[in-house]
């Protein structure tokens, strides 16, 4: 079930009063699974729902998920926060590029999980990201870095300091050293120069 908070329950609600009768939510996932997963809402009056929906029912209206974008969507949160400059709905989805794994998986998936869910997203702000390319036999994580990580001054800091000992940490006794296997190039796309 998506958790939405009780004053965007009531937003909703005030949205679809003028709607047509049986007109719910839709949420979904454009891309799911990918880094270029993006969730959205929008209306889905009666006849446009799929016998493969799922169907959330909340105070005084149906919230629907399609087939595809439901496991994208575990743990999603939708509030409706009051700033200075208005009120806006917010929807968190920490699954959304990449379906959260079970922790009974292959440490190769738990990893993949973590660096899309929580290390890629940080580097995300500096144009960079990191791709798990293998999990040695003496557990040891081999990663590539992309995008403006290559060739940035701050590589090996953020390797040591950010990646790794986050790693380490979420995976104690399980994995015993993360190596950079990217051939650093200063350029352009470097966002450190």
């Amino acid at each position: 079930m998506i958790d939405i908070t009780a004053s965007a329950q009531t937003h909703f609600k005030k949205l679809l009063e003028p709607q047509n009768e049986g007109t719910a939510i839709r949420v979904f996932v454009i891309n799911p699974g990918t880094p270029k997963a993006e969730c959205g809402v929008s209306y889905c009056p009666s006849d446009a729902v799929e016998n493969s929906d799922t169907r959330f029912n909340y105070n005084g209206f149906d919230a629907l998920v399609d087939e595809i974008s439901l496991p994208f969507l575990k743990d999603a949160f939708i509030d409706l926060v009051e700033e200075e400059t208005g009120t806006q709905l917010t929807l968190k989805a920490p699954n959304a590029k990449m379906r959260k794994v079970s922790d009974d998986a292959p440490l190769f998936e738990r990893v993949e999980y973590i660096i899309q869910a929580q290390v890629n997203p940080q580097l995300a702000s500096h144009g960079g990201f990191i791709k798990l390319i293998e999990i040695t036999d003496d557990n040891v994580a081999i990663i590539e870095f992309g995008g403006g990580c290559n060739g940035c001054s701050q590589v090996d800091l953020t390797l040591k300091d950010g990646i790794e000992k986050e790693l380490l940490e979420e995976f104690s006794g399980e994995l015993g050293a993360i190596r950079d296997i990217t051939e650093h190039q200063s350029g352009e796309h470097s966002f450190y120069k």
